[in-house]
């Protein structure tokens, strides 16, 4: 192993190991995004984060140092680009939000990513319709708790936004994605009101927009 890679082990290492979910403490997770071809099997496995990939973007969400494993992930493999998600501009908590607030002792996490549309007024609007969501949608949240997400996270990059959904590890998306939407006029409204405001990123079909990253 060369010296880079144990560096990256031993700041991964450092980090508090993750322990399975009790309550409600992700939102000081981070991810850093490789655009670029990168050897997977050359980053160490860590259970302070878990390794996605789509195509030449992979993703590494967790808790973590996120500056120093940024540099040293940099240095290894020279991406074209790196990118940093650390403050989500939007955060569903189930523990906070749902009138059941007990959240499940493993999670699952869905990452996915698309890009808001290039028109910086739009991009506004996008910004400020998550802002106030809880107070003049709170038919959303309601959607996120009947579905039991435990969490909900959206980083943003430039224009482009990082979604992470987190649930309970004995669920699938599949399932509980369309307790959303289920008596839930409003929850469609809003979809369809997102909807204007993204486009797919590079490398995505012409009808595609929120594409998902596959958990390595």
């Amino acid at each position: 192993m060369n010296r880079l890679l144990i560096l990256l082990f031993v700041v991964a290492a450092s980090c508090s190991p993750k322990k399975p979910k009790e309550s409600s403490n992700e939102t000081t997770a981070v991810a850093i995004e490789l655009i670029g071809k990168i050897n997977i099997g050359s980053i160490p496995k860590s259970d302070n984060y878990q390794i996605y990939q789509w195509n030449d973007h992979t993703v590494i969400f967790g808790k973590f140092d996120v500056d120093s494993i940024s540099r040293a992930l940099t240095k290894q493999f020279y991406p074209e680009t790196v990118k940093v998600y650390r403050d989500p501009l939007y955060v569903f908590d189930k523990s906070q939000r749902c009138e059941n607030p007990e959240t499940a002792s493993q999670w699952r996490h869905y990452l996915l990513t698309a890009n808001l549309v290039e028109d910086p007024e739009m991009q506004q609007e996008y910004r400020h319709y998550h802002e106030v969501q809880f107070d003049e949608w709170p038919e959303v949240a309601q959607g996120f708790c009947n579905a039991n997400f435990q969490q909900l996270l959206v980083y943003e990059n430039n224009r482009q936004l990082l979604l992470v959904i987190s649930i309970p590890a004995d669920k699938t998306l599949n399932e509980l994605n369309p307790l959303t939407t289920k008596d839930n006029p409003r929850m469609d409204e809003w979809n369809a009101m997102m909807g204007k405001y993204q486009e797919g990123i590079p490398g995505t079909g012409p009808d595609e927009v929120w594409v998902f990253l596959e958990e390595i």
